[in-house]
């Protein structure tokens, strides 16, 4: 059975970066339709904020994080990526990777996703 595991997190300041990474054993991690990243603010429901379709290896992020954040994929190494620039006091929340085995032409954020990883913790404040 497929697992993933993130890391990457922790404390950095406004404008400062971090990139997580989460790794899938057990399964090649692009043999998933796609591979997401959610965040969950304290207080707040969980949002979707980017995704990789493995079809073509295409990566979308959405706003608020649009054009802050990019996401990639390295098969060699089973993992994908979520670079995060820019960072601010609102981008403060445990952030998910997780992958669906089903498929859509519209919003993958939307799907059922039947793999999770663990969460790991960002926390972006002066």
């Amino acid at each position: 059975q497929a697992q993933l595991v993130e890391s990457g997190g922790g404390l950095v300041q406004p404008g400062e970066s971090l990139t997580l990474s989460c790794t899938a054993s057990g399964r090649f991690i692009l043999d998933f339709y796609f591979i997401a990243w959610f965040r969950q603010a304290p207080g707040k429901e969980r949002e979707g904020i980017a995704y990789i379709k493995s079809r073509d290896r295409s990566t979308t992020v959405i706003d608020p994080v649009k054009g802050r954040f990019t996401g990639s994929v390295d098969d060699a190494k089973n993992t994908v990526y979520l670079q995060m620039d820019s960072l601010k006091p609102e981008d403060t929340a445990v952030y998910y990777c997780a992958a669906s085995s089903y498929y859509t032409n519209d919003n993958p954020l939307l799907l059922p996703y039947d793999t999770w990883g663990q969460g790991t913790q960002v926390t972006v404040s002066s």
